[in-house]
């Protein structure tokens, strides 16, 4: 995906904007494969429910808004879902004028998708399951250090925790004895 980026942009600058907490290893891992000069930026994605007359919505925030007039920009995210967010944050981005706006994922999962967004990148396509691992978070947060991307089965916090089972342990009397 790098060298097809740096194919891209050969000789010009490219702002990459990278969404934050799930992209921050990706990322990464991504400019370091891009040839051409690179501007790398953050952005944290909230969501926030909000009251407006007397009704109940949900909206979107993000915090530091890059300057990207006139700029070739890269907007990153590990997983494309269903592709509100990046659809959101792509038109704002499109409000201070890019000169070119594209998306790149590691991960697209277009049978998750509610909106008209395709990523211009992406390494695979996916199913419906749960990523951990490689910066995404598992449950509780959990698992973003992993050097691996595994898949789990349902929603975050639907999961059902499997217990691995421990060997019998022997007891003093030479006996197994079972664990608990």
């Amino acid at each position: 995906m790098g060298r097809e980026i740096s194919r891209d942009y050969a000789g010009r600058r490219l702002d990459v904007v990278a969404i934050l907490e799930n992209a921050f290893v990706f990322a990464a891992d991504l400019v370091r494969q891009i040839t051409c000069p690179v501007a790398l930026h953050f952005v944290r994605t909230e969501m926030r429910e909000v009251e407006l007359g007397g009704f109940e919505r949900r909206e979107i925030f993000f915090s530091h808004e890059p300057d990207l007039a006139g700029r070739d920009v890269l907007l990153v995210d590990t997983v494309l879902h269903s592709g509100i967010t990046l659809d959101f944050l792509a038109k704002r981005l499109l409000e201070s004028r890019p000169r070119s706006l594209r998306v790149a994922a590691l991960f697209d999962k277009p049978n998750d998708r509610r909106v008209d967004l395709k990523a211009d990148y992406f390494g695979f396509q996916t199913a419906s399951n749960y990523l951990v691992g490689y910066g995404l978070a598992g449950p509780q947060g959990i698992g973003r250090n992993l050097p691996y991307v595994g898949s789990m089965d349902g929603a975050p916090g639907k999961q059902r925790a499997r217990r691995a089972r421990r060997p019998a342990k022997k007891s003093r009397k030479g006996k197994k004895a079972r664990s608990s």
